[in-house]
Parts: structure tokens; sequence; C-alpha cells
């Protein structure tokens, strides 16, 4: 049987590390397309708290599914400029969306019928759900944060200020989700989307040379949609679902309080590994979940204290931290093995690869990990 969780799409996702976003705009630093993601599908998880506490009921599989399926027709079409991306979207949207299915199916010709049947379904529709507005919401915010950076390096440039409009008359056509008034305007809510933004500075593999070069919160989303794939193959259901991505998600989130401290020099001062992990507790109770409303705090704690651990918490349910965590494995060798077959591929890279499948032959039976490591093997990068 074809599975959710395959080398094709693994590939497809990661190769939105390679996209680069304002490519046609002076840019203070480098902003791709995975990255984007990333903090829209975390800023989707603020603006979906917000609604059911207004009350709301939020569907979250819905949400994590319907956020995969618009990454994939981004993936397809994003080359294009949004002014062009909105005009074919409006008067060739069957058209197009017919082309981002067909190219799907080509480029991940062995991905699982029910899903494509449910993106074949997504993509026709013309329904949306409150689901599908905090998606879209999500997706002008992290646009917006992502203008707010460069605008000052573009003032006087073409369009750059009817840009700007733009961006603020898609975000006020979702003005009355609770979430999206809070991201505009509460200084919490406006903290934790810059918070997380902050990890789109920080890099992965830093000490190594690798292309393409990766971060951290774009390893998280890389990481929270291939639990979530599994889970779809296991037969998963009801809140561990969302347990297992968000957990995922958030995961490496006390790294923007500590940065990231290489495996190799936690486990070569001893006691180091045990220290970080206090402090980075520490910090985020202090530094964290202020931002955050106060009936937030518990749900955040059991994300990220702990996330490589199973749990069945009497009041948030299953997760698999076990799986979480041996997909994390399984994302830092796609970060290897595709620099390496790029051609860039210095010694500590080559021995991380090789650590890395080692650790997988251990832990990743869960997950199917030998498998998926023996597709990537057999693809043509």
């Amino acid at each position: 049987m074809k599975k959710n969780l395959n080398s094709e799409i693994l590939y497809f996702m990661f190769e939105s590390a390679n996209m680069h976003r304002w490519n046609d705009h002076l840019r203070p630093l480098d902003l791709t397309e995975q990255d984007k993601q990333a903090h829209k599908a975390a800023i989707i998880w603020m603006l979906g708290k917000y609604e059911e506490a207004d009350g709301n009921s939020i569907d979250w599989n819905i949400i994590i599914e319907h956020s995969i399926f618009e990454f994939i027709s981004r993936m397809v079409l994003t080359d294009l400029k949004p002014q062009l991306y909105h005009r074919i979207m409006s008067e060739n949207r069957e058209k197009a969306n017919e082309y981002v299915f067909q190219e799907f199916k080509r480029r991940v010709p062995n991905m699982n019928p029910d899903f494509c049947n449910r993106l074949s379904e997504y993509l026709r529709s013309e329904e949306k759900t409150i689901e599908d507005s905090i998606v879209e919401a999500a997706h002008y915010l992290a646009t917006k944060w992502e203008f707010d950076i460069i605008y000052k390096a573009n003032t006087g440039m073409f369009n750059i200020e009817q840009t700007k409009d733009d961006i603020s008359a898609e975000i006020s056509k979702h003005i009355e989700l609770k979430g999206v008034v809070k991201a505009l305007a509460d200084k919490g809510s406006k903290s934790f989307i810059d918070t997380l933004g902050q990890l789109r500075f920080q890099q992965r593999w830093t000490r190594t040379s690798r292309i393409p070069k990766t971060t951290v919160l774009g390893h998280s989303l890389m990481v929270a949609n291939s639990i979530f794939l599994h889970n779809l193959d296991a037969g998963v259901e009801g809140k561990q679902i969302y347990n297992d991505y968000y957990t995922a998600l958030f995961h490496d989130l006390p790294e923007v309080l500590t940065k990231d401290v290489i495996s190799p020099v936690k486990k070569s001062v001893e006691g180091l590994a045990e220290m970080l992990e206090v402090i980075e507790h520490e910090l985020m109770e202090s530094e964290i979940l202020p931002m955050l409303p106060d009936e937030w705090h518990d749900e955040m704690r059991f994300m990220f204290n702990d996330p490589f651990k199973d749990e069945d918490n009497p009041v948030f349910g299953k997760r698999c931290g076990k799986a979480i965590k041996s997909c994390d494995l399984l994302c830092a060798f796609i970060e290897a093995y595709v620099s390496i077959c790029y051609g860039v591929c210095p010694n500590p890279l080559k021995e991380g690869e090789r650590e890395l499948c080692a650790e997988l032959e251990k832990v990743g039976g869960n997950i199917g990990a030998a498998e998926l490591i023996e597709g990537f093997r057999n693809l043509k990068i």
C-alpha cells in the first residue's frame, strides 16, 4: 500500500528551502518558502487557539491538512509574482488547480491515493470554512512579517507602496477573526509572532558548509509535517494528531532563547545538556509564556517539556514523543543527505549523515526509517 510518509513527498517539501522569497527586492536576510510556511503554521496555531477561546469549534485535523494542501499549491505556483498569482487564480482557478494537482502527482507518484483524493477535492472546492479562513489569514500575517523587514530597504522601489496596501487589504478580509485583531494590536501576540520569526534567523548545522541552508523553524515544520503524515499511515485519531503535530512544530522553540548548541558540544561537556534543559525551561517560563493567555500555558508546557517522551496526559491526551524524535532525526538526515547529493559534502556533514543513519537504524523503526532512507538513496537528486 502506498504510504503518506514517503521519500518523494519529503523531498518535495524540503525543496521549499531552495525557493527564495522577495528575490526581486533588496533583502537584509534570505527569506525562503520553507520558513514562510513554518512561520505560517505556527501563526495558524495562535489564531486557532483564539477562535476556540472565543467559543468557536475548530477542527484541527482539517487545519493541519489544509495548510499542507496550501503548502503544496504554493510549492507549484509560488514563483509567480503575487499580483499575477491572484489574477490567475481569479480568472483560471480551475485550470491552475488542476495543474497543481497533476504536477504534485508527477513529483510524488507514489503518494497515498486517499491523500491525493482529498487534495483534489480541496483544490476543486470553493467552500471556505473557518479553518480555511484561519489558514489564509496566517498566510498574510506571515507575509506582512516578512514585508515589514524588507520595506525600509525598498522605499521608493516601484510598486512597494501598492504591495504594502495589498497585504493590508488581504489581512483586513479576516478581521472578524479574534486572533487577527490580537496579532495586529496585542503586544503579547505580536511578540510571539516576532519570537517565532527569530527562529528563521537561526541556521542549522552552523559550523558546516551545506546547501540549502536551513533554519530551526524550517526544520521544525519538516518534523511536524512528517509526524502528521506518519500518523495518517498509522491510523492515529483524535487529539494525538494535534498533540504530535504542534509538539513537533514547537519542540525547538526554547532555542530562540539559548541558540542551537550542537550535539558534539552537549555530549563532550559533562552535565551541559541537563543544565541547558533547566535554563531553557526557566527562560520559557519567564520570557515566552507571558506572551500568551494564561489558560494556554499548561498546554504549551506539555508541548515543549520533554517533547520526545511518550505521554498520555489526563488533560491533553496522548503524544507519541518517540515517533516525533524519529522524525526529527529523519529530517536532519535529509538536510545532510541532500547537501551531499548537491556536491557540498565536507567531512563533518558526511560523518553527521552516517551517525544519523546509525541512530535511525536503532530507533526509527516506529516510522519506517529504513524504507524512507532507502527511498532517498533511490531518488534522482
